[in-house]
């Protein structure tokens, strides 16, 4: 087959009519990272609203799902990144980061060729990356700010909620554009199933050339099962997060009203006894 430079030649193996756009890696980061949000925007807007907490249970142990699906996603985030296929993680990382003439045109709405990312894509990664780092540093203020008030910095608040709801906007376009949008609705087979329709990415991805990324996109099987482990130990800490800390937090309040019950009945035996 004879291949012009800046075309997209079909994989060599599998369906001839698709090229591969993504490794296992990169998918499961990605299913981690939409799967987190997901729970910690939930949660924080249950917290938010009072009512909310009221309805799903106590506000203490709505806090503590939010803090576990943090804790989760971070550690899962790492976990991908040490074990999964990081080279493939660095390629992605230089491409994201690099903006070039074309770049600029189509940001523009002009007519211009893009890589395996176009500049919208690279916009929007390099954003909610630096929303999670905010959201990180927020948040943490906000819990070292209950237990030291000299850490309850004027304003956080204000930081996490405009993030949540920036945040929420971008994915929600995001969604739009995956599940909606019919022009670039078959971009999301590549992130469920790592390859997309050859003549589509031609089409929308002219200056990618998959043939170059075959031998990365084809780690072996020890990539895949690596990954898949990870995203279903990843879903299991979300699962048990949301059915196991709720329980926590009943438990909890029943102790606590034990011992209130414990301190009225000193208190009443108490003069008694004198």
């Amino acid at each position: 087959m004879t291949e012009t430079p800046g075309s997209v030649a079909p994989t060599a193996r599998g369906d001839p009519g698709h090229v591969r756009r993504f490794t296992a890696t990169e998918r499961v980061l990605h299913w981690i990272h939409a799967a987190a949000f997901g729970v910690m925007l939930a949660s924080g807007v249950t917290l938010y609203l009072p009512a909310l907490a009221g309805v799903v249970g106590s506000r203490e142990a709505v806090t503590s799902v939010h803090l576990f699906a943090v804790g989760g996603w971070i550690g899962a985030l790492l976990g991908v990144c040490a074990l999964g296929n990081r080279h493939a993680l660095r390629k992605t990382l230089s491409e994201l980061e690099w903006f070039d003439a074309d770049d600029g045109r189509w940001l523009r709405r002009r007519s211009a060729s893009q890589g395996r990312f176009n500049a919208g894509q690279k916009l929007h990664a390099i954003v909610q990356t630096a929303f999670a780092v905010l959201f990180f540093v927020s948040g943490t203020l906000l819990l070292l700010g209950e237990h030291d008030t000299a850490l309850r910095l004027p304003g956080t608040i204000v930081l996490h909620d405009g993030l949540t709801v920036a945040a929420t906007v971008l994915v929600a376009g995001h969604i739009y554009m995956a599940l909606a949008r019919r022009t670039t609705r078959p971009a999301l087979r590549g992130m469920i199933f790592g390859t997309i329709d050859a003549a589509w990415a031609r089409t929308h991805h002219s200056k990618w050339t998959p043939s170059r990324d075959e031998e990365l996109a084809r780690r072996g099987p020890l990539d895949r099962r690596m990954s898949a482990l990870l995203l279903v130990l990843a879903i299991g800490v979300l699962v048990a997060t949301v059915i196991l800390v709720p329980a926590t937090g009943d438990g909890r309040r029943a102790a606590g009203r034990g011992s209130s019950g414990e301190g009225e009945a000193a208190a009443l035996t108490g003069p008694r006894g004198s």
